[in-house]
């Protein structure tokens, strides 16, 4: 198998299975390509989760193309983003065109759960990896009070640099042999990513006037551009672009937004929601067009962070803004993934035992998925 078509199975059935939201994705991302596949260490994908989470636009979307470029080059970035995105886009064409989400409420309910074990299992396992001290444990202890206190889509960029700045100051020793992430990313290919950036910014807005199409884009372009803190700081953004103006109605707006939270992949694919409503054009254009920014900005960022995070203050910074990242996966787990999905003991049971078959067990990531979307069409699970 070519390491192109290697990216866009994996990154396909990651789009079919996915539930939980932006976090869990990030525990299924690691099952998959830390501890399945060995792409890359525990270190390295902190590391890159961490950069991603600096950046405005949907964060476990932006590491999915990150890995996809590591892997396959470009064509392997592009398949990544397409194996992922395209289920969900799919759903929520077909929910704009009137399809529905009908009958489905068990098995949403069940991968509900079952997100609740994966994202417990990558708690544990970067814990061990990320936090093997005291100052590091105390980091991601520190990072779920800070999250408990603070709210706001700034909350979780300003805890990965408050825990980065401790980490430097606390000159933490990051491993000499340790980490070693590399993408290759030209200068010339950044310096055109951040003009085309900046030109979408700038000349969408002015093109807005001549055509419903320009108009839809400018409006997903710049929500994509200002999203920082996870896919569902995107609600407002689109709602005042939107919902506001009169383009799209307030209870067909809320419709798509519940939909996009029930179906596996990126919750931007609710942008595809509001662009279908218009046609398929529509939708084309509003997908593309939302996740265009996060990956423009990534690909500007990546040889210049690859430049300087070999200095010795620098990755001290990084051993202590990857701890934070386990704090932010930690809180995580309990909100949103554990409180939405357990609502009492049947259901704790549930994820529970999920928990045991992927960490005891050692069963793949989709045969849990699959075993528990049965139990849940047959209504075991809710």
């Amino acid at each position: 198998m070519s390491r192109l078509a290697e990216v866009f199975g994996a990154f396909l059935r990651l789009g079919l299975t996915s539930f939980g939201g932006p976090v869990a994705h990030i525990g299924y991302f690691r099952a998959e390509f830390v501890t399945r596949r060995n792409w890359l260490s525990d270190v390295d994908y902190a590391e890159l989760v961490a950069l991603c989470q600096f950046l405005p636009g949907p964060a476990s979307s932006q590491v999915g193309f990150a890995l996809g470029l590591m892997r396959a080059g470009w064509w392997g970035a592009l398949a990544a983003f397409v194996g992922f995105t395209l289920p969900s886009a799919v759903i929520m064409l077909a929910v704009a065109l009137g399809a529905g989400l009908a009958g489905l409420a068990g098995v949403i309910a069940a991968l509900k759960l079952v997100a609740v074990a994966v994202v417990a299992q990558a708690v544990m396992g970067m814990a061990r990896t990320l936090c093997p001290d005291g100052p590091r444990a105390t980091i991601a202890v520190a990072a779920v009070v800070a999250l408990a206190l603070l709210s706001g889509p700034w909350a979780m960029v300003a805890v990965i640099v408050a825990g980065g700045l401790i980490g430097a100051v606390l000159r933490l020793d990051a491993g000499t042999g340790q980490g070693g992430l590399t993408i290759a990313v030209g200068k010339p290919a950044a310096v055109t990513a951040l003009v085309l950036f900046a030109l979408g910014l700038v000349g969408l807005p002015m093109l807005a006037g001549q055509s419903q199409g320009f108009a839809l884009a400018d409006s997903m372009f710049r929500a994509g551009a200002l999203v920082f803190g996870g896919g569902h700081v995107v609600l407002p953004l689109l709602q005042a672009e939107l919902v506001v103006p009169g383009v799209v109605s307030d209870s067909a707006f809320l419709a798509g937004y519940a939909a996009a939270q029930a179906i596996p992949g990126p919750l931007f694919t609710f942008a595809t929601y509001l662009g279908g409503l218009g046609g398929i054009l529509g939708a084309a254009i509003a997908t593309l067009a939302i996740f265009a920014p996060g990956f423009l900005l990534l690909v500007g960022v990546l040889p210049f962070w690859q430049a300087v995070r070999g200095v010795q203050a620098v990755r001290a910074g990084m051993a202590g803004a990857n701890a934070a990242v386990v704090g932010i996966l930690g809180a995580a787990l309990y909100d949103p993934v554990f409180s939405s999905a357990v609502g009492g003991l049947e259901q704790f049971a549930f994820a529970l035992a999920c928990f045991v078959a992927l960490q005891v067990w050692r069963l793949p990531v989709w045969a849990v998925v699959l075993v528990a979307g049965l139990v849940g069409a047959v209504g075991l699970a809710a």
